[in-house]
């Protein structure tokens, strides 16, 4: 997440930001409704100004919707983005998981207050784990204390930078070998007693589902989710290296500053990410997944009121975190306004999505570069105005 606490996958490599990128931004003509969103496409210029390839956003509000692009989508071609485009959601796959993980809650098949230990006997073990004092409610809020397996040093040396990229980029990973990498650290801390974001507790949490349902997560969100919301453009790829057409290219540096030469990283086996950053989707269908959750559509109101009960996290004074899902505090001339969602990062990639409590005002957004760009100022002037 950005405003100082990065829920992403590349936070591994700890990038910093970095000069624009030569050539100019362009920003392409804004499609469905016209008025109100100058503010808006004003930022998402900005941000392609501030090194950032290229940007693809939608938003919804009620009924109507409005979507606009600016910069490129290929620096060889010079092709533009597209409103349509597949990206790679990283992060915002949490949401998704912590919603069917809900769901079992909501039909009795568990309970958020069972241990890891009751579902994955023995798997959390080593140097100070314990999955019989870690609850599921703890993965899902990240109270956990299990260490993040994507900040160990020779994860990121294998997958983030560029030497090890290049020579792992389709290598094929299982869920046990990444829990693996977690177990041979110490713990953050003593569950519950802190916060701290570890892509490992969706890890585990992706792994209990399967151990309930005897089916692939990625399964189960497919048919409690995507299917019933008619989202076309939402996948759970599993070890498919390529993203779908229409798509744009994705860029990164691979490196652990903004400079030097970027890189094309579309390609990759995201099996790295499992249930903690796997899946593929675009704005309008993000704009439609996190409208219906907030609006009701997917979980009871038990259910939905667990998933919006948050925990505080040091350093980001306006960002809460819940199951799942972050509430966000934006400050509008004097006013608070609240937004729900998450943000998502993996090579090349960088995703928001957020929408209002009552799910009528969505955005979300893609950028096609992961070394730079502020999405919060895109939020804000949507949200705000300014």
């Amino acid at each position: 997440m950005n405003r100082g606490v990065r829920t992403t996958l590349v936070a591994a490599t700890a990038v910093a930001l970095s000069a624009a990128l030569a050539g100019p931004a362009i920003a392409a003509a804004p499609t469905g409704a016209a008025g109100g969103h100058d503010a808006t496409r004003r930022a998402v210029e900005a941000v392609v100004r501030e090194g950032v390839p290229g940007v693809t956003l939608t938003a919804r509000e009620g009924r109507a919707t409005w979507s606009t692009t600016a910069g490129v989508g290929n620096l060889r071609t010079k092709a533009p983005r597209s409103a349509g485009d597949r990206y790679r959601v990283g992060s915002i796959t949490k949401t998704f998981v912590s919603t069917v993980l809900l769901q079992l809650e909501a039909e009795g098949r568990l309970s958020l207050d069972d241990t890891v230990d009751k579902w994955l006997p023995g798997e959390v073990r080593g140097h100070g784990h314990d999955g019989r004092a870690i609850t599921l409610r703890q993965l899902l809020n990240h109270t956990s204390g299990v260490f993040n397996y994507t900040a160990d040093k020779d994860f990121g040396r294998t997958y983030f930078l560029k030497d090890g990229f290049f020579e792992h980029r389709y290598d094929r990973t299982s869920p046990a070998a990444l829990l693996a990498i977690a177990m041979s650290h110490k713990p953050d801390f003593a569950p519950g007693t802190s916060w701290n974001y570890s892509n490992t507790n969706y890890l585990l949490a992706a792994m209990v589902i399967e151990k309930v349902t005897g089916r692939p997560y990625g399964a189960e969100i497919r048919d409690r989710v995507i299917a019933p919301l008619h989202l076309t453009a939402t996948s759970v790829p599993g070890t498919r290296v390529t993203v779908p057409q229409p798509s744009s290219r994705a860029y990164s540096k691979l490196a652990e500053t903004a400079t030097g030469p970027t890189y094309d990283v579309t390609t990759l086996n995201p099996a790295i990410a499992y249930g903690s950053g796997e899946m593929i989707s675009d704005s309008a269908d993000l704009d439609r997944f996190y409208s219906a959750l907030l609006g009701g559509r997917l979980l009871p109101p038990h259910q939905l009121k667990e998933m919006k009960t948050t925990v505080r996290i040091e350093g980001a004074p306006d960002v809460r975190y819940g199951l799942g899902l972050m509430d966000r505090t934006l400050s509008c001339g004097g006013r608070e306004v609240h937004v729900w969602g998450h943000d998502g990062g993996i090579h090349g990639s960088s995703s928001d999505a957020v929408t209002t409590a009552d799910g009528r005002h969505s955005l979300a957004l893609n950028l096609n570069g992961d070394w730079t760009g502020d999405t919060n100022t895109v939020i804000q002037a949507e949200f705000c105005g300014d």
